[in-house]
Formats: structure tokens, C-alpha cells, sequence
């Protein structure tokens, strides 16, 4: 297989093709043949302290799960050493090393029945049985987790092959997340909701294929020697089976990925539909219900109970939000008596209570949340002592930065101060900022660590 770059040589002058080649050729960065076959034959082997550390990380992920907290979940991945088998399938089927082949599939399908029996044990003594959203997640996948384990498939084969290892493999860890998907099968097994099972036992034969197809296509794209005599008729036979393993695979989650995109369009348009109703004809909208699976909208209104008319105008108005095909129902919340047609001035005095009494609730709970997000540090702390033992104190502030050029518009920002009891050391502190961004959703967190009453010398250099 060529390089990319070959099909430019045509459209660029000579000294721009050297100067592009030297800025995308990795051959520099390459480790020898021999020294990747090592790395990638001991890698695949699960035994003795790799199949320990393999227990713990499926123990510590379905603990994460169970309890719905991210950081601890980010943690098992780390551990996990999952990759390497699958990365040794993807190796071996490129350089058409079928003893090696035989080996990676031997220890991969061990390695997922470990998995599985480990997660369905803990699901099952496991007091909590509730469903959380770090457990759903896992059970929806689509054509995006197909490009998430393709390209960090990549990355991955990259580091393997190269010299330049430093944080790829635990970002592919978390990014392809290869461990939470079986603990969540293990969950559907335990608790016998078997589209739990199929759904995440899915996922997780998205990741492996296509991370290991993406070690398939850099072994060929490096020129990997082949380590076996074989015909050219088998060699297009392996490749046909590659190609079906991959259409099968990919189909489905295609499927999955359209109806999301439904979903997602779904829910937006009726979130614009609802805004746009909350009052109508003086009638108050308390709650309201949008189930995109069934395509449902349920309005529940204070006041009056909607006549007919009424229904018929929001149904219309529904409409103009493309929400022709949504089941609109309607249900009554607060109803007050209509005798005369009018209502009286105590009626009247109710309904304003109400309404008054609702924005109170309304205001207690923006009151809530901004008090959570104020003791948000307290969680962090819990979490990263889970993975980080040494932390012993940590700060979480969101302030805003407002310029001189434009101090109408400042901009928030997002602070965590971690305080150690020992140094941590480099590879550990980006790791504990890694998943600090994980965590938050937010790319540009400044992590400041601090120990005693000093700042550590990194400060200076990574967090202005």
C-alpha cells in the first residue's frame, strides 16, 4: 500500500513534496521489525500479573458503572490491558502470522470470557441494580463509535510502532473504551435484561474489529514484512473475510447512528415546540414529557382544562416545528372550577398563588444546583483519590476573565488545585488532567497541583 502522499508529487514543486514528506514520514520515529514483533507478541499474553491486573480493572469499572462515577470508570481503562490482543489479531493477520493469529484469538476470547464472568458476578451480589447513565450509554452504539475505535485504533498502532510512546495509549484506552462495554454486558447477563447484553457486547465488537482492522491497515501501510509463505488466491480469501467481518459490523451501528440523528432532531424540535407553548391562553404549562423513542410529546397544564379547540391549535403549532408525525397528549395539573364561564377574583388570587408558588420551586432548584456546583470539589476529590491515592485536598472554582479589549464579554474559565501529600510524578499528573478534562467535558481546564504549600515546577510551564 502507498502513502496518501504519493497522489500529491504531481501538484507540488519538488522542494514543497521534500519539505511535506519530512513533516508526515514517521519512518525517523519507527522502531525496527523485529523489536515491534516483540512488543506486540508480549502484549497479547494473558497470564499471571497481567490476568490479575485485567480482574482488578473489570472489578474497579463495574464499580464505576454501578455507582455512575466517570473518574473511576476512566481509571479501570487505564489499567486495562485489553489493547493488546486486539492490536496482536490486527498485526498478525497483516503480516500473515497465523500461528501469532492463533495466539491473539486464544487469549482475546480469554480475556472476554474473564471479563464477562467477573462483571456478571459483581452485578449480581451488587445491592444496586438501578441503571445509570454511565450503564446506558454503553447500550446505544452507533456509526460515531465505529470512527472513535478507528482513529484511535490508530493512534494506537502509531505508538506501538514508534518511538514516541508517551500518553497515546491511555487517551486510546479511554477514548475506544474497551472495558466498559463488557462490564455492562456482564450487568445485562446478571440482571437479565439481555438487550443490556447484546447492545454493549456489540459496542465492544465495534471497538475490537475496528481497532484491530486500523493495526491491519498501518501494518500494511509501514510495509511490515510478511513472516509466512502464502498463496496469492489465500491472501485474497483472508482479504474477503476482512471485508465481511467489517460490512457486518459496520451495518448495524450505520442503522443505530440514523435513528440517533432522528432522535436527536427529534427531541430538538420538540424542546423549541414546548418553549414556544408555555403559556397558552393564559393556561400555564407545568411540566411536559418527550419520549423520542415512541415520538411522544406529553403537555401538562394548570388551570382550565383545554377544550378541543384548543388541543387542535397546539397539535396545528406542532406541526410548524416538524413534529407532524408526534403523538401530542395532553393531561390536567392544577384544575380550577369554570361554573360561570368567569372566574371569580378568589379563583383568580389561586391561580396567581400557584403560579407564584411554582416560580419559587422553580427558583429553589437553579438555587440547588448552583449550591452542587459550589461543593463540585468535594466530588472530584472522592473521585481522584479513588485512582490517585496521594491527593489530599482539592479546590474547583469556575471564574471569569474579563480583558481590556472586550470587558463586556468575559470569559469563563475552569480552575481545579489539586494538593499532594507525595509528587505524583510527570506521566502520573497528565493522566490525573486528562481525566480532570474527561470528567468536566472541557479542553482547556488549568490543573494546578500543589504540595505542602508549594506550587510544583510544572505550574509554571503548563498551567498560565
Amino acid at each position: 500500500m502507498r502513502p496518501l502522499s504519493v497522489s500529491l508529487t504531481p501538484l507540488l514543486p519538488s522542494f514543497m513534496r521534500n519539505k511535506l514528506f519530512r513533516y508526515l514520514s514517521i519512518s525517523r520515529d519507527a522502531e525496527s521489525f523485529r523489536d515491534i514483533h516483540a512488543a506486540v507478541e508480549s502484549d497479547i499474553e494473558f497470564k499471571g500479573s497481567r490476568l490479575w491486573i485485567l480482574i482488578f480493572a473489570i472489578v474497579l469499572a463495574s464499580v464505576g458503572l454501578n455507582t455512575n462515577s466517570t473518574a473511576v470508570i476512566i481509571g479501570a481503562m487505564l489499567i486495562s490491558p485489553l489493547m493488546g490482543p486486539i492490536n496482536g489479531v490486527g498485526y498478525s493477520i497483516a503480516t500473515y502470522d497465523f500461528p501469532l493469529l492463533r495466539r491473539s484469538l486464544k487469549h482475546l476470547s480469554f480475556a472476554v470470557a474473564a471479563s464477562l464472568v467477573t462483571s456478571t458476578l459483581y452485578f449480581a451480589i451488587s445491592p444496586v441494580s438501578s441503571a445509570y447513565s454511565e450503564l446506558l450509554a454503553r447500550t446505544s452504539p452507533t456509526i460515531y463509535d465505529v470512527l472513535i475505535a478507528l482513529f484511535g485504533g490508530l493512534a494506537g498502532t502509531v505508538s506501538i510502532t514508534t518511538k514516541l510512546k508517551g500518553n497515546v495509549v491511555p487517551g486510546v484506552a479511554i477514548a475506544t473504551a474497551l472495558m466498559p462495554p463488557l462490564c455492562t454486558a456482564g450487568y445485562g447477563l446478571a440482571t437479565g435484561q439481555f438487550g443490556f447484553f447484546f447492545g454493549a457486547f456489540y459496542l465492544f465488537t465495534i471497538n475490537a474489529v475496528f481497532i484491530g482492522l486500523s493495526t491491519v491497515i498501518f501494518s500494511q501501510f509501514m510495509r511490515f514484512p510478511i513472516r509466512s509463505d502464502i498463496a496469492e488466491a489465500q491472501k485474497t480469501r483472508i482479504n474477503r473475510w476482512i471485508t465481511a467481518v467489517m460490512i457486518v459490523t459496520l451495518v448495524p451501528s450505520i442503522y443505530f447512528g440514523f435513528v440517533l440523528v432522528k432522535k436527536e432532531r427529534f427531541i430538538e424540535n420538540a424542546d423549541r415546540f414546548v418553549r414556544s407553548v408555555q403559556v397558552f391562553r393564559g393556561e400555564y404549562l407545568l411540566r411536559n414529557d418527550i419520549d423520542a423513542d415512541k415520538r411522544r410529546i406529553t403537555l401538562i397544564y394548570a388551570g382550565r382544562s383545554l377544550t378541543d379547540e384548543s388541543k387542535s391549535i397546539l397539535r396545528k403549532r406542532a406541526e410548524e416545528f416538524g413534529l407532524a408525525d408526534a403523538a401530542i397528549s395532553f393531561e390536567q395539573g392544577i384544575s380550577f372550577a369554570d361554573i360561570t364561564g368567569d372566574l371569580s377574583e378568589k379563583e383568580k388570587v389561586q391561580a396567581q398563588l400557584r403560579k407564584l408558588s411554582l416560580t419559587i420551586q422553580e427558583s429553589g432548584k437553579i438555587r440547588d444546583s448552583l449550591q452542587r456546583r459550589a461543593f463540585f470539589g468535594r466530588t472530584l476529590l472522592r473521585e481522584l483519590r479513588t485512582v490517585f491515592p496521594p491527593v489530599e485536598a482539592c479546590l474547583f472554582a469556575e471564574p471569569y476573565r474579563f480583558s481590556a479589549e472586550d470587558a463586556d464579554n468575559p470569559r469563563k474559565l475552569a480552575y481545579v488545585v489539586v494538593s499532594l501529600s507525595s509528587d505524583l510524578g510527570t506521566q502520573d499528573r497528565e493522566k490525573m488532567k486528562a481525566l480532570l478534562r474527561t470528567r468536566l467535558g472541557n479542553d482547556t481546564l488549568r490543573v494546578v497541583f500543589e504540595q505542602g504549600s508549594e506550587l510544583l515546577p510544572d505550574n509554571r510551564d503548563k498551567n498560565r
